[in-house]
Formats: structure tokens, sequence, C-alpha cells
């Protein structure tokens, strides 16, 4: 756990924003270059890029202090609701929001929007790789404690006080790297627009509530083992299922 990067005289790089935005950045690129198979243009899915980071932020953050508004920001200033730079995002809520900034970029440009979500899919997990990461500097979304070979131990002043607990953050980053290769294979052998991005949400729904078995950080369980994750990836899968039936009836050529 370390969580700064590096310096500038008084200002503190966060390992968390250094990893984000290279997940960012590498979802952007690869993405680009996944387009052309679709006819899109490099600099079509660049122009979206700040669309999906703005709206990406946007929602993570606000899913976060709704989330966690008891905990970290009642009776605080709301120049808190700001500070971004040891974390405080979450995953489902910067999907949604980068979702919603997609959709808005698409139709102001009259593009494709099931072909450009397919060509954004794997580099959404692949940018869900290295936040995690991110997460694993920062001591964030760790693990319930265990005394598995594999257990980590963040420093004696975290909120493990020391002790062993899954690498949550690390099953996660390694699930979501294998989540990229496998979706990057599928779009170069989809039989309908819409397909990957469908994929994605079912796969990561069901990635995503494994890994949150392990977890340890919720103040709150339903039922003694299911965090709000876990509900809100039954919505998620439902949504990616019923998306993967209807689109699957619809004809590639000239449909968006």
């Amino acid at each position: 756990m370390h969580k700064i990067a590096f310096e500038f005289g008084s200002v503190a790089v966060h390992w968390y924003g250094v990893l984000v935005a290279t997940g960012f950045l590498a979802g952007l690129w690869t993405a680009s270059r996944r387009g052309v198979r679709e006819g899109l243009s490099p600099e079509t899915i660049v122009d979206l890029g700040p669309w999906i980071i703005v709206g990406a932020i946007v929602g993570a953050r606000g899913l976060y202090v709704l989330s966690y508004w008891r905990e970290d920001f009642a009776g605080r200033s709301w120049l808190a609701i700001l500070n971004l730079r040891q974390g405080g995002l979450v995953y489902y809520g910067g999907l949604i929001g980068g979702s919603l900034g997609c959709i808005a970029f698409t139709r102001w440009k009259q593009l494709p929007l099931w072909k450009i979500a397919d060509v954004l899919a794997p580099s959404i997990s692949l940018g869900q790789a290295f936040g995690r990461l991110g997460c694993l500097m920062t001591g964030c979304c760790y693990g319930r404690a265990c005394s598995l070979p594999w257990a980590i131990h963040f420093p004696a002043d975290h909120e493990t006080h020391g002790r062993g607990v899954h690498p949550t953050q690390i099953y996660e980053s390694l699930l979501s790297f294998s989540l990229y290769a496998a979706l990057a294979w599928l779009h170069r052998r989809k039989q309908f627009d819409g397909q990957v991005f469908a994929t994605y949400l079912i796969a990561y729904a069901i990635l995503r509530s494994l890994v949150e078995s392990f977890r340890g950080d919720y103040p709150v369980y339903y039922g003694g083992f299911a965090t709000p994750a876990h509900l809100v990836s039954v919505g998620i899968l439902l949504g990616g299922l019923i998306l993967f039936w209807r689109r699957r009836a619809v004809p590639r050529a000239g449909v968006t």
C-alpha cells in the first residue's frame, strides 16, 4: 500500500489517480484501434473520450457520496465531495455515468450507438483492471480476513489493523484483464451489434458478484453476506440479458 506515487514540491500525486488515468488512456487507445473494424475513425473515439470520462467521474463520485454520506461526508464541507486524490469512486456509478455520456455524444453526432458500445466494451474492462490496482495502492475495496498463503497485509494503521485479508483488488484486476481478452476476441466474431456490450454486462455482473463475496470493507451486509454491489449486479445482469435478447433479433446492416 503506497498512496503517493510522486511529489511536485508540496503537491502529492496519488497512485489511484495515476492508475485510473492510465486505465482511461489505455481504454481509449485500444477502442480507437478496434473502431476501425466498425468503420469508425480513431478521431471519433478520441472525441467521445471526454464525454465518457466526465460522465464516469461524475457518476462514480456521485454514487460514492450517496452510498457513504453518513460515514464520510455528513457535517463536512462540500469541498470534500470534490477531493478524489485518495479514491472514493463507485464503479457502477461510473459505468452508468459513462454510458449516459456515450449516449449523449452519439445522439448529438448521429453515430451508431450499439457499434460504438461494442467497440468500447472490452476497453471498459481494461480500464477497470487498472483502476482496481489503484484501489490496491490506496488500500480501499479490501477483502475479508483470511489466512490463505496469498493473503495480503496492509499497514497496522489501516482499517484491517495488519490482519491478512483477501486481495480482492487483485482478484478483480486479473479477472478484468481476462474479460478484456475474451471480449476483444468476441468482437472480431460478433453476430449482431450490441452483442459485445451485452456480454460485458452479463459477464461483469457475475465476475463482480464473485469478488464481492470476499469483500470486507462495507459498513452494511444484507443477510450477513450480500453487499450493495451484489444488488446492483442483479440489475446489471438482467439488463445485459434483456439487451442481448433484444439486439440478437436485429440485423446488423444499417441498424444503430
